[in-house]
């Protein structure tokens, strides 16, 4: 799998390091004044210095919860996404959708966790005990 790149809007660098590079413990690549890479699980997201982009306020239901869109994340293994977990919840992170499993006992039946970062971006952790069933119709 070929990785994907992503640039996004932060309000602050500094927030932005402490938060994808020590909290989620993503390496760090090239910077400058106005943006940063991070490698996330492999692949290239970029926080670009954006302090009056307009934050996000929409949310869809799913499996009754209130979903933040925009949003995005990483497919992890199960153990590495209970890790990430115990590893946020550790360090008092808030979250959005507290971590569970969403559709319990379906094709698509996943374990979830959404939180954001400190400009307000909305993130998705998600893993599956059977990754095929990543793309499975209900």
């Amino acid at each position: 799998m070929q990785p994907f790149h992503l640039a996004f809007p932060v309000h602050d660098l500094a927030a932005a390091r402490a938060f994808y590079g020590e909290l989620l413990g993503c390496p760090e690549g090239r910077s400058s004044n106005e943006w940063i890479d991070f490698d996330l699980y492999g692949h290239q997201i970029v926080a670009h210095l954006a302090p009056d982009h307009p934050r996000a306020k929409s949310h869809n239901e799913v499996d009754g919860d209130a979903v933040p869109v925009p949003h995005f994340g990483v497919v992890l293994s199960m153990d590495d996404w209970h890790r990430l977990a115990g590893r946020l919840r550790a360090a008092g992170t808030r979250f959005v959708i507290e971590p569970h499993v969403r559709f319990p006992g379906l094709p698509g039946e996943q374990a979830t966790m959404f939180f954001l970062d400190p400009s307000g971006n909305a993130l998705e952790f998600k893993a599956f005990r059977d990754l095929s069933a990543l793309f499975a119709k209900q």
